[in-house]
This record gives C-alpha cells, structure tokens and sequence, in this order.
C-alpha cells in the first residue's frame, strides 16, 4: 500500500511539474512568434546590418522593439508595430538619447526601490520612452515613463 502512495504523490508531482511547463511554453509562444517575425521584416527591409535582441512592448498599440546595428554601426532600435507590419518602421540611434541606465536614475530618483523589474524602449505619443518598472520599499508596483529624448518623465504610475 505504502509503495501505491509513493507512486502516485511521485507521479501528481511531476504531472504537475510537466504541466507547468507545458502551459508556461504554449503563454510564451505568441511573444516569441512576434519577435521572430519582427526581426525577419527588419532583416528583410535590412533596417539593421546585425540584430541582437528584441522584445515585445504593448501599451495602446504593441511593438517589437528590435535592437542591432545600422549600416554606420550604430546601435539602432527598430519599431516594428503588430498592428500594421507594413507600416513604415520608427528608428532610434541609441546614442542619441538618454541610456538605460540613466532612465532607471531618473525614474528613481528620490525613491526606495526594493527591485527593478524592467527597462523597456517603446513608442508613445510623445515620442520614444523608457519604461522602467519597479517594486518600491513597500512592495508596490510602479511605472515611470522617461523620455528618451531628454530624459524628462513624461508619465508615472505608482503605488499600484
């Protein structure tokens, strides 16, 4: 009887386990399905000499955010908007605005951060921003908008 108990604990466990990780796969599936088909349009439109890394960015309307190198090797960010993949694509030269760095300063500053969570390049009405994401002292989540512009902060969420 014992052995019955131990088989079957042993095997909820890794049906759970297998099932986690099933379901974790298939949510992450359309993530990664967009950003490969962003980086072959920017490959394809050869936007960028050399691509690194992409992510998604959604706010009102999504982008995959593709990073690389111009033709000039410069580190470049492509937008490429899901709604409308013909769309003509945003460029930014990365070293013409703030760094990420330096977003996360402004972001932060005069705040007790307990953790960053992310830093993304996205499109908004203003223009190109930093998103920066943070758990405050308090384990509340806020988000800060900064321009990449000028690195003033265009909008902020907090305490959420």
């Amino acid at each position: 009887m014992k052995n019955w108990i131990k088989f079957f604990s042993i095997f909820l466990v890794l049906l759970a386990v297998v099932l986690t990780g099933a379901i974790t796969i298939q949510a992450y599936m359309p993530f990664h399905k967009a950003t490969e088909k962003a980086e072959k349009i920017v490959a394809d439109e050869e936007l960028l000499s050399k691509i690194t890394s992409s992510y998604v960015y959604s706010s009102k309307k999504s982008y995959v955010t593709v990073f690389g190198e111009n033709d000039r090797q410069q580190a470049t960010a492509v937008f490429v908007n899901q709604d409308d993949l013909k769309a003509k694509k945003e460029q930014v030269v990365l070293s013409t605005g703030i760094s990420k760095e330096k977003a996360i300063k402004v972001a932060t500053e005069n705040q007790k951060v307990k953790k960053i969570l992310h830093v993304k390049l996205g499109l908004e009405t203003p223009g190109v921003v930093w998103e920066v994401s943070y758990r405050n002292d308090k384990d509340q989540l806020n988000y800060v908008y900064v321009l990449f512009e000028n690195g003033q902060w265009w909008k902020k969420i907090t305490n959420l």
